[in-house]
This record gives structure tokens, sequence and C-alpha cells, in this order.
């Protein structure tokens, strides 16, 4: 599944260096490019008015807006209208799944940037609509720690996918997510293995709009199970920016930290070689006892209020 000799430095790719050929492309990564076998991205910014047709391939994808609304036309099957949100930091939004070996159409009134993480899939499933009122806000963690989740695409949540499985992340500035560190990989006891793409947002000082200013944290690195099993060593501690996506083949990842003074987002992509879709995972066993610690702790007020206001 996965090229074992990737170099650490290959893990962090910067936005401006993510940018495809096209006017429209904002970031293009594919599996290829990646040096793995499932997980991609691609988002695309639309001009007003402007359609923009994409063919899936291999790959099923969700269509994901960031921001603004959107008309989606899947080729031979139906049309679906996105009311979309102002921003990642502003809402939950209605989604889109498309199946591999599909043709679709993207337009919007008013311009929009819209995602499209992939994973390279074996049977082809028909297109099918989310509502953003559908989508589960959880208040994960305690303390300095909690984050929100939209498990928009998780399993169990949202069944109909052969690979693909997402979610969204809200880490309000200055708390700690993906803690405690934890691995989907072939290393024991793992049940599961997953590639893992960490596709981050950071918004300015108004809380809303994505900006350069801000800046959060990733960590990723590995232990001596995987060194036995022949893996490359990772150990590497990452600034992130807006529009920067961390790659995770394998190895230990978290926490990721928003800084003080900017709220943090990012959408995870998992797809793997199981039968079945799964976000299983195992923390790292250094700090497993962290999850018991909330027990005794309180939600940040923060979180729980963006799910009670249905953010």
């Amino acid at each position: 599944m996965t090229d074992i000799g990737i170099e650490p430095s290959r893990l962090l790719r910067r936005h401006a260096a993510l940018r495809g050929t096209a006017a429209h492309e904002d970031v293009v990564l594919t599996a290829e490019q990646s040096g793995w076998t499932y997980c991609g991205l691609r988002v695309l910014r639309l001009a007003p008015g402007e359609p923009v047709t994409e063919t899936t391939g291999e790959t099923e994808v969700f269509v994901l807006p960031l921001a603004g609304s959107l008309r989606v036309d899947v080729q031979d099957e139906a049309s679906y209208a996105l009311t979309g949100r102002r921003s990642v930091f502003t809402a939950a939004t209605d989604h889109v799944y498309v199946g591999r070996d599909s043709t679709v159409t993207l337009v919007s009134d008013r311009g929009a940037e819209v995602a499209l993480p992939s994973a390279r899939c074996e049977r082809r499933l028909p297109s099918a609509y989310g509502s953003a009122d559908d989508v589960p806000g959880e208040a994960r963690g305690a303390g300095q720690a909690t984050r929100l989740v939209r498990n928009f695409g998780a399993p169990g949540v949202w069944d109909h996918a052969d690979k693909l499985v997402c979610v969204e992340l809200v880490t309000p500035p200055g708390n700690w997510s993906s803690h405690p560190p934890h691995k989907h990989d072939v290393t024991a006891p793992c049940p599961v293995v997953n590639e893992e793409i960490y596709y981050y947002r950071i918004a300015g000082p108004d809380q809303l709009t994505p900006s350069a200013e801000g800046f959060g944290l990733h960590r990723t690195y590995t232990g001596p199970e995987h060194a036995g099993a022949g893996l490359a060593p990772l150990d590497e501690t990452l600034e992130v920016r807006d529009g920067d996506v961390v790659l995770v083949p394998y190895g230990y990842h978290g926490p990721c930290a928003a800084a003080p003074g900017y709220p943090m987002y990012y959408l995870n992509v998992l797809a793997g070689p199981g039968a079945e879709r799964s976000m299983a995972f195992c923390d790292d066993p250094a700090h497993a006892w962290i999850r018991d610690s909330w027990t005794a702790q309180d939600p940040d007020p923060r979180v729980t209020e963006l799910i009670a206001r249905r953010l």
C-alpha cells in the first residue's frame, strides 16, 4: 500500500506547491503524488457562473463546499443543489457523494470553493446527497483538548461508499486535537490500515475567514514497532498554515495544536485496503491514559456552543 521509503520532508505539502495548472485548481493531490495507493484531494475555486467538469476515473469522491453554494450535475444520474456555507468555521454543509467512473459538472452563481476528497476504489456506487441537517456534531475530548468533529462521511453515519472516509474537525484557538497520538497502520495491534490526509484551514483575526496570518502545529512520528516492520522512521513536528496538507502514510499522528488567536480546521481523508470502511485506531501507549483523564474535565464551552448552534 505505502512506499516505505517515503522521505519525512515529503509529509508536508505547502499550499503554493499544491496548485494545479488550471486557474480554478487550488489544490491537486493524487495518490501517485502522495507516494501511496488510495487517498487524494482536489480543491477547486469556482468563478461565478463558470461550470467546471471533472471525471472521477477510478476514484469515488465527496463534493464538499468549503465556502459558497453550488449545483452539482452528475451525468446520467441526478442534479443536486448544495446550500453550502460562508466558511468551514461557520457551519456544517450539504454534500454529494459521486461514484467512480462518473462525470460531474460543478457551477456556482456567486462563486464557491469546493473540496473533492477521493479514494481509489473497486465498486461503483450511484451518487447520493447528504444534508447539513443530518451531519452529527461531536465534542471530542475535554478541557484544552476539546474539538468539534463533524462526522459527515464517517462509517455508521455515511455508509454509501466503498473505501472513502471523511470527517471535518474544528479546533478552537489555543486547543489541542488528534490527541492522544494514534495510528492505523500495518503494525500491531492495529486492526485497520488507513492512509490519511490532513487538509488544513486556519482562520484569521475575525475567527471565520481563512487567512495566511495564523498557524498551527502537526506532529507525526514512529515507534520501535515501525522499524521492526521495515518502515522508515518519521519524527516530524510541522508548522501548518492555511491551505497546507500533511500526509500520514503510517505512524502515530497528533497532537495537532491551534495557535492562540487562530481557529484551526482540518479535513481528514482516509482509505485503505480493508474490506470494510473503518476509522479504528491504536493510541500511543505512552499517552493513552489521557483519555481517562477527560472524565474529570468539562468540554470547552466554545465547542459545546458550536454544537448547540448546529455549527
